[in-house]
């Protein structure tokens, strides 16, 4: 689908200053400045982030409360149990409580539910198997904030819960112990954007305050909250939660400590993806999540928190093995289900005349059909929901969202046909009966029509600046590492030149083109992935990032071109 070039306008006002006081180029500081980095302060926070700058876990709503309850549980010897959602995110949140509430001595299980049998989120059965398991404390992470119900549960079984999320709450919160969540009504914490696993670094790190004042920890026995970083990391950047402020800080150190985890879970998973350098955030987005997410998508998510709970390398080899299998797997299920829904999509006439896209099946597994509701949104960007249905008629489906649609807020309206859902702007689960599949189908197409307009159909591709070919040299690329890690909020920057040349053309690969391009006398190796049948003559503007390629021992300037356009358009 063709987008549409949206290029940042920067008023040259500030840029020099922000260039020298920085120590950056001119383009940086124009690129700096398009994503609210105004002030010398706020960029030095950004190019050299210290996490003496993280906020005080204090200012969340409800973490007073949850530290008294869990060190109360500590005091007295109770068990406790942390309950996780099934996501990289739910995975890596509920691996670091469990580790860290054991090393400073308390007797701690965990449940991670099935995604089949148990569902999403707190599911009442689950809850009375931990309780008849002796648990007197239950602590969820990346879910609860809507289990009303199952909180209410707890309190009749007199067993106290703390609710660890990140999701939009509902109009009521549960009644618990302690809720803890930056969305959450009241709550002074000032960044609302954090994933599940960061809502629970910040209890590790309120935890670590209030037990050094007890004076528990003796020297050289206090834990190093770095050590979880690289589960931070992993959850924060799998959750594609903004990259700013808070998660930019987790992520900056995350991948650092990623790189060189000690942890054998984490050996374990790089060595079957194949990573052997430096860990970015792309890894953990296409290699690393998957592999972690897989099995709870095909099965069971308990082996990823196994993996990185296990301080035995062999054991985690087996199961990073395993995980490799199972992701290899999902790739050939989602395939399958990706083509029926495009040769649905595509055959029924209705694209590109739809504001939505609905479709289910009776033949599609549950654990993937949301990766696939991504890589539809991807072609045909329109808001989508894809549903599997079992057996017994019972529908459960996955939602993917564009710009400019809210999903949460649209599914609000088509909510009588519905027998739960949840989640938020972007992304969204829901649960139906299938005699009501077409009816919601129906009217979360007329939700699309009264919240979308023509404009918002079109997808765009955003220009962070207009560059001259002077400019445009190894050392930006070098610069422009600096940004880094790049991921959702702090995207790969997109630079444009203008009214070049094509000097020479070849296809390579799979569909790949290999250029070389002129421009104001200097000309530009090139390569645009997956557009070979790209006109290429005549004057032409690229969108490129520019990047250090090696081949041969050889290292060259090069540019990778994310879209090309003729000169004349605007």
């Amino acid at each position: 689908m063709q987008k549409k070039w949206l290029i940042k306008t920067i008023a040259d006002t500030g840029v020099e200053e922000i260039s020298q006081s920085l120590g950056v180029s001119t383009v940086v500081a124009r690129i700096l400045m398009g994503r609210g980095v105004l002030t010398i302060e706020d960029g030095k926070k950004f190019l050299t982030p210290t996490l003496s700058t993280m906020l005080d876990p204090f200012l969340l709503k409800g973490i007073l409360a949850a530290v008294e309850r869990v060190l109360r549980a500590r005091k007295e010897g109770e068990t406790v149990c942390v309950y996780g959602d099934y996501d990289v995110d739910g995975i890596t949140g509920t691996a670091l409580l469990v580790s860290f509430l054991r090393q400073v001595g308390l007797v701690c299980k965990y449940f991670i539910p099935n995604r089949f049998d148990d569902g999403y989120g707190l599911n009442e059965e689950a809850l009375q198997h931990i309780i008849d398991a002796g648990s007197s404390l239950i602590i969820s992470v990346d879910c609860g904030i809507v289990s009303l119900k199952e909180a209410a549960f707890c309190q009749r079984a007199g067993v106290d819960l703390i609710i660890l999320d990140h999701h939009t709450p509902g109009e009521h919160l549960p009644e618990a112990a302690a809720v803890v969540n930056p969305l959450q009504p009241g709550c002074a914490y000032p960044f609302k954007m954090l994933a599940g696993v960061g809502v629970a670094y910040n209890l590790l790190v309120a935890m670590r305050k209030r037990l050094r004042e007890e004076g528990v920890f003796e020297a050289g026995q206090e834990p190093d909250l770095r050590d979880w970083l690289d589960l931070v990391a992993l959850g924060t950047i799998a959750d594609v939660v903004p990259l700013i402020d808070q998660n930019r800080l987790y992520a900056f150190y995350g991948l650092q400590k990623l790189e060189k985890s000690g942890r054998p879970g984490i050996t374990a998973l790089k060595k079957v993806a194949g990573i052997v350098e430096a860990v970015t955030c792309g890894q953990v987005g296409f290699r690393l999540a998957p592999r972690l997410n897989a099995a709870g998508r095909m099965e069971s998510a308990v082996p990823g928190v196994e993996l990185l709970l296990s301080a035995n390398s062999d054991e985690c080899t087996v199961i990073a093995d395993e995980l490799d299998t199972a992701n290899a797997e999902r790739q050939v299920v989602e395939r399958s289900i990706l083509e029926q829904a495009v040769a649905t999509v595509d055959s029924s006439g209705v694209y590109p005349s739809c504001k939505s896209i609905v479709l289910a099946s009776r033949e599609w597994h549950q654990g993937v059909i949301g990766i696939v509701a991504s890589r539809l949104v991807e072609r045909y960007h329109r808001p989508t929901i894809l549903i599997a249905i079992d057996e017994q008629g019972n529908a459960k489906g996955s939602g993917r969202s564009i710009p400019g649609f809210h999903l949460l807020e649209a599914l609000n309206g088509c909510s009588e046909y519905l027998e739960r859902f949840g989640g938020h702007r972007y992304a969204a689960g829901v649960g139906l009966k299938e005699g009501n599949v077409d009816s919601f189908a129906a009217s979360f197409e007329a939700a699309a029509a009264l919240m979308l307009g023509d404009s918002e159909l079109v997808p765009t591709l955003d220009i962070d600046s207009d560059v001259s070919s002077a400019e445009v040299h190894t050392a930006l690329v070098q610069e422009l590492k600096r940004l880094e890690p790049f991921g959702t909020g702090n995207p790969e920057p997109t630079l444009m030149l203008r009214g070049v040349t094509v000097v020479e053309r070849r296809i390579v690969g799979d569909g790949h083109l290999k250029l070389r391009v002129s421009s104001e006398g200097q000309t530009f190796s090139a390569i645009a992935f997956r557009q070979a049948e790209c006109p290429t003559d005549g004057l032409l503007d690229i969108a490129f990032f520019p990047e250090l390629n090696v081949w041969n021992n050889s290292t060259t300037l090069q540019l990778r071109i994310k879209a090309i356009r003729k000169a004349a358009e605007q």
